[in-house]
Order: C-alpha cells, then sequence, then structure tokens
C-alpha cells in the first residue's frame, strides 16, 4: 500500500510553529515510508479566510523544505488541493446521505437552538441538540418550501466509537454524547467533518497524523465516513507543544509564527530541526538532525504522548550548532537581510567570508552575527564605557597604541603569526605583558572588550583599518574617556 498523508490548513493566518510541526512529521513519515505528501487548502469557511493567508502559508512551508508532492497544477510547481474547488462535490455526498436516510434536513433555527441549549442547560443535561427535526418526512419538507435547512447526519443513539490511534492507543467516544451534527450549512457549504472526509477518501489518504486538538473532531469523522461507507485511514494524534508554563502557547509567550523566527534570525534547518524533537524522540541519542537523517529515521512509534514544551533557549541554541554548521555561502546569503537591516555596507575588503568563518562561532542567531559583522566595515563609533575606564585608563595608552600601529604597519606579510610576533615585540620593548596591549587595542579597533582573537581578528580586518583605528583612537583618547565618564553618569555616551 502506498502511503499517502496531507497537511491542510486553514487559510486564516501564518504558518505557526504547532501546524508547521504537522507538516513536518507528515512529510517526514512519507519520505521514510517512500510515501506521497498532500498539500489541501481547507477554505469553505469564507468569512475566516485571511487574504494571502495561503500563500505565506505555502512560502514557509518551502522555506522549510517541505515540498508537497501533487495538486492539481499539472503544468508547474504544484499548487495545493482547495476544498472551495470542490464544492459541488460535497453538494452531491450530503444528498446522497439524505436519500439513504443517513441524513436528514434540520429547520430550526438559531433561536430555537438557544432556547433548547438553555432547557437542557437547566436540567443539567450536557448541551446536545436533541433530534427536533429527526422524524421529519419527506412531506414535512416539502410543506416547509422555502424554509433554510441545515443537514445533520444521523448519529447512532447507543454503542460506541473507537479510535485506534496510532500513538495514543484505543480511545472510546460514547455515541450517547454526540449529537446529530451539521454537515452541511444552509448556503449550502460544507462543515469541516464532513468535507474532510471525502477529501481524504477521494485522495485516497492512508494516513491522518494532525494536532491532539482533532481527536474529539475524529469519532464524528469516523461516523461520516461510515455512513458515505468509506474505509477508514489510520489516525495519529501528536501531542500539543505547550509554553514554558505550561499553559496554551500564544503571543504573550513571544513569536509563534514560522516567519517571525526566521525574521529573527532562525536559519529554517534549525527551526525544523527543533521542530522534529518537540515530541518525537529518537533512537539514537543526538541533538542534530537533517531533513533527509530525520526521514531515514522517522517513525510514528517514537511520538511522544505527552504535550511539548517550547524553549526559546533551546532553539537558540540549536540555531548556533547550526551557525557553525552550514556552508560559509550559505551563511552569506542568510546574513544579507540582516546586514541590509542594520544598515551595514560590505566592501571588498575584507571579504566576507572571512569576517563570517571567524565570527560564526560566536553568534547565536543571525541579527547577532551581523551586529558583530559591522565593526568589520564600521570603525567604531563609540566605545564600551566599562572597558574604556579599564583599558584606557594609563596614560601611556596614546603612547601603546601608536608604537603597535607603527610595528604593525611593518608587518609583511600580513599574517596572524607576523601579528602576533609584533605585539609580543612590542610588549617586550615596553616591559609589558602582552595583555597590556592586547585588551587596549581590541577596543581600540572595534569599540569592544569581547570577541575572536586579536590576532585572528587584525588578520581579517587587515593591515591598513588596523592601522588606521588605533592611530584614531590614540589622536581621540581624552574625547573617548569623557564619553565613558558621562556614560557612568548617565549622561550620553
Amino acid at each position: 500500500m502506498l502511503v499517502r498523508v496531507r497537511y491542510a490548513p486553514s487559510p486564516t493566518g501564518t504558518l505557526h510553529i504547532g501546524g508547521a510541526r504537522t507538516a513536518l512529521f507528515n512529510y517526514l513519515f512519507a519520505r521514510h515510508t517512500q510515501g506521497a505528501f498532500i498539500l489541501r487548502v481547507e477554505d469553505t469557511d469564507r468569512a475566516r479566510l485571511v487574504p494571502g493567508s495561503e500563500e505565506r502559508m505555502m512560502a514557509g512551508l518551502r522555506q522549510l523544505g517541505l515540498e508537497w508532492d501533487e495538486g492539481p497544477d499539472v503544468g508547474g510547481p504544484y499548487g495545493p488541493y482547495r476544498q472551495s474547488e470542490r464544492l459541488e462535490r460535497y453538494r452531491e455526498a450530503a444528498a446522497a446521505l439524505v436519500a439513504a436516510g443517513a441524513a436528514y434536513r434540520c429547520y430550526c433555527t438559531p433561536e430555537e437552538l438557544e432556547e433548547q441549549r438553555r432547557a437542557r442547560q437547566a436540567q443539567g443535561l450536557p448541551p446536545r441538540y436533541p433530534g427536533t427535526c429527526r422524524a421529519l418526512t419527506p412531506e414535512d419538507w416539502e410543506r416547509r418550501r422555502g424554509q433554510p435547512y441545515v443537514l445533520r447526519l444521523k448519529v447512532p443513539g447507543e454503542g460506541q466509537t473507537v479510535v485506534d490511534d496510532l500513538i495514543r492507543g484505543r480511545v472510546v467516544f460514547e455515541n450517547a454524547v454526540l449529537d446529530d451534527f451539521v454537515i452541511q450549512k444552509a448556503d449550502g457549504s460544507p462543515l469541516y467533518n464532513f468535507a474532510v472526509v471525502l477529501d481524504d477518501h477521494d485522495m485516497a489518504i492512508t494516513h491522518v497524523i494532525r494536532g491532539e486538538e482533532h481527536l474529539s473532531n475524529t469519532p464524528k469523522q469516523i461516523l461520516v465516513a461510515r455512513a458515505l461507507g468509506f474505509a477508514l485511514p489510520q489516525y495519529a494524534h501528536v501531542p500539543m507543544i505547550l509554553a514554558p508554563d505550561r499553559s496554551k502557547l500564544s503571543k504573550r509567550h513571544g513569536a509563534t509564527a514560522v516567519e517571525e523566527y526566521l525574521e529573527q534570525g532562525i536559519l529554517p534547518e534549525a527551526l525544523v530541526n527543533y521542530l522534529l524533537l518537540l515530541g518525537w524522540s529518537p533512537v539514537e541519542e543526538r541533538e542534530i538532525w537533517d531533513l533527509g537523517e530525520a526521514a531515514a529515521a522517522f517513525s510514528l512509534d517514537r511520538v511522544q504522548k505527552t504535550a511539548a514544551v517550547y524553549d526559546y533557549k533551546k532553539l537558540e541554541w540549536m540555531n548556533g550548532q547550526y551557525l557553525r554548521r552550514v556552508s560559509v555561502a550559505r551563511l552569506e546569503e542568510a546574513l544579507a537581510p540582516f546586514l541590509a537591516r542594520a544598515g551595514v555596507t560590505v566592501e571588498p575588503q575584507p571579504p566576507l567570508a572571512a569576517v563570517v568563518e571567524l565570527l560564526r562561532e560566536r553568534a547565536r542567531t543571525l541579527p547577532e552575527l551581523a551586529e558583530q559583522v559591522a565593526y568589520f566595515y564600521q570603525a567604531p563609533a563609540t566605545y564600551d564605557p566599562k572597558g574604556v575606564r579599564k583599558h584606557f585608563a594609563d596614560p601611556e595608552t596614546a603612547a601603546r597604541l601608536e608604537g603597535l600601529a607603527r610595528r604593525l604597519e611593518a608587518v609583511e606579510p600580513w599574517t596572524r603569526a607576523g601579528i602576533e610576533a609584533a605585539v609580543d615585540a612590542e610588549a617586550a620593548e615596553r616591559g609589558l605583558a602582552r595583555a597590556a596591549l592586547i585588551h587596549p587595542a581590541r577596543l581600540a579597533v572595534t569599540g569592544r572588550t569581547v570577541g575572536p582573537g586579536l590576532f585572528e581578528l587584525l588578520e581579517v580586518l587587515g593591515r591598513v583599518a588596523t592601522v588606521d583605528r588605533l592611530r584614531r583612537t590614540a589622536g581621540n583618547l581624552d574625547a573617548i574617556r569623557s564619553q565613558a565618564v558621562a556614560a557612568a553618569e548617565g549622561g550620553p555616551a
């Protein structure tokens, strides 16, 4: 049997990380089994549609590398299947259920339904449609010609509907708590629990892998499938993603949409890897998985039953791992918009590839990396105040920076080893420990007190920029010290 799975979002917003994880698990299961991964847009609720949402969700899936396998647009990149293009199919199926006596017309108005709900509530009963219109005959329908109606499925009043879930095991629902639910609105449009069953049957879906919030819908879908005479797919309901406080993840906890994470400088590869481990436990105990490795190892029996807890610090850590692992060319491409946002103009010298290679070990996100890249192309306009007070306080600082500039100006060739030898020679001549030159020199050329090793940094920065920055700092020490004092007193730095 060819495995066929689907990701079926509603275009009502952006691609949420919960939806992205569901899509990922479907994608990996399809790839692991050499099956097909289908994208279907559930867009029949026109009132809730958000313009541009479908395109943004598709773009998000593609950015994560989750390409789907088929669609109606056979002449080019596959588009998704859309429920809005299948309305006639739903109407025909609903009419067939009515003709078979498995569904019926309900003429109850919203006001009558509300009155029925309150009456049951007053009796201490759960809200449930009492079957008011269930016994109406076709003759009754004819007498009500012209009145609006919905179609309801006849649900057995006794017995059980059982979901044999591949993750959660056997889940039993009592039919007595299920009412005769609506399958078609008065305007002829289908309800979710009806349309999805037809979609899955017509698209030969073998496994329905989705979030656990849909588990309560499953008995209704099973009842629809049985009424239509359809074989059931296998169901697998994956756990929810909770916030660190174990509440439902929401905007108040930070970013929740894929595009927000990418805009914050998380690499798509890292986000996919992080989502993989939110609810899936590999046999092999390691943290870093690319899509191909994950597809080879993925199985539903390793998906956890309990909710997964979102941890942004773990995501940042993982992103840092990917900043170190991806190619420099890939990193340059990903970094470009963040450099532009930071107002950094990359010059031919020093080569960006060399700068990125030097700095990638110290960053966790792309904005962090862009902020560090900046000082290679922009001489410092400000200096770390604490560093100034610590490393520029000695009256001999200007002379030391000028002496180091002269020494470095003569280094040939301009290599890490040559730079290190020059710094050691200047320190020895002045009777200083090398640290007494290294720390002021770093602050002078970058405005910072931390960063990569000074010798590697200067090698990449280049001779001209290094010497110029040392001399400019030496000549402006009084102003730089004044800035530091003002900053310490709470004034303008």
